[in-house]
């Protein structure tokens, strides 16, 4: 048994569009692919096998003699955000996608939402998040109104000036809206967006903080921490679960203090997991159709990889994977649906193409075989 095992969700980096991609108009769709073509340095992540994982037909970067276990699995639920997509990695597949808003949230929550708090609203629209402070920053500003917006996922997302609409209180109307977003409005996030300005540009900082929905089912965390392992979440992970599994949370502002964070959670004596997400692939450079940008944070994460490596202990199994796409040279700037890499080394570990997996809960199975945890998740253990 491992005594150790960490779980890293490189926050959207797909490796190409999954068989049902048409299904969500993702087909073409490859973050890891769009990537590649910013040619960033991955020593570590290239030893590990992530091109030697044929789905991926990236092979012209694989190497000879990978040492790890390498494969990819694909996302048995109905939906490709990070709430679903990070219960599957946990064992809990979602059958019925959460509830989205294309053309913006009914009267009926936005009129509740009005009356609960005693103020009107701005957009109430899809929007990306840096685009919505452009276009409504400034009326924001000057009525003190809330801007509520959502995307293609589903979420909930109030943006507010710091100095308009103070910390507490953004978070105090997020609160609100996540008691009246149930039922069949039950989104997965209802999230905080406060941003401020600097010559005369709004830009976002980092009080965000997210109201997950509960996880639908018994997830690896919650089998852990039942039997008094340790359950350490770093950056959004206890957001995610909505504090359900967890015994210890980390929160982080970008991936500069994920990784941070992970290495400092190498260095300590725990017995359980360490569950880790890095946002900025996702939330700074896929969202945004900064190829460069996530190319560059790529490689600096392969940088901390190598550290954390030559760190391991043999008690420690490591797991390398994704929660989905977010392809930033595709269509648009929503997620993608796609496969995810799965990446596992230990110390010692024999080598093995692990081919694919029908879904990610595959990763739930291996941890939760390992800890010895009763489960009736999906898969098989792949270690």
């Amino acid at each position: 048994m491992y005594k150790r095992v960490f779980i890293v969700v490189l926050d959207s980096l797909g490796i190409g569009h999954a068989v049902d991609a048409s299904d969500f108009g993702d087909c073409g769709a490859h973050t890891l692919k769009s990537v590649m073509s910013a040619k960033p340095e991955l020593p570590n992540l290239t030893r590990l096998g992530l091109f030697n994982i044929k789905r991926a037909e990236l092979t012209e970067f694989a190497v000879e003699s990978p040492i790890g276990l390498y494969g990819y699995a694909e996302e048995a639920s109905k939906g490709k955000d990070t709430t679903v997509g990070h219960w599957e990695i946990a064992g809990v597949i979602s059958e019925r996608p959460l509830p989205t808003y294309p053309n913006g949230f009914p009267s009926e929550i936005i009129d509740e939402f009005r009356r609960q708090n005693g103020v009107e609203i701005l957009c109430n629209m899809p929007y990306s998040g840096t685009e919505v402070i452009k276009d409504y920053g400034e009326e924001h500003v000057k009525t003190g109104k809330p801007i509520v917006y959502t995307s293609a996922d589903s979420v909930f997302q109030i943006a507010a000036h710091e100095d308009i609409i103070p910390l507490p209180r953004l978070y105090e109307l997020c609160e609100s809206a996540r008691r009246i977003l149930k039922g069949e409005h039950a989104v997965g996030r209802v999230i905080a967006r406060p941003f401020s300005d600097k010559d005369g540009e709004f830009y976002r900082t980092g009080g965000r903080h997210d109201y997950s929905l509960e996880p639908t089912g018994k997830t690896l965390l919650d089998g852990l921490k039942e039997k008094n392992f340790d359950v350490i979440s770093v950056g959004k992970i206890n957001d995610i679960f909505a504090s359900r599994g967890v015994t210890e949370s980390n929160p982080t502002k970008n991936n500069v203090e994920g990784e941070s964070k992970l290495l400092e959670m190498q260095k300590r004596d725990f017995n359980g997991l360490c569950f880790v997400n890095l946002v900025d692939f996702d939330m700074v450079y896929g969202h945004r159709n900064d190829i460069t940008g996530y190319a560059d944070a790529l490689a600096r994460f392969d940088v901390t990889l190598g550290e954390f490596i030559e760190g391991m202990n043999d008690g420690d199994l490591l797991i390398i994977t994704a929660d989905h796409g977010c392809d930033p040279g595709f269509k648009g700037t929503d997620h993608t649906r796609e496969n995810i890499p799965i990446l596992a080394y230990a110390n010692n570990i024999q080598p093995k193409d692990l081919g694919g997996f029908k879904t990610y809960s595959v990763i739930a199975k291996t941890v939760a075989k390992n800890f010895g945890i009763e489960n009736d998740f999906s898969g098989e253990s792949f270690i």
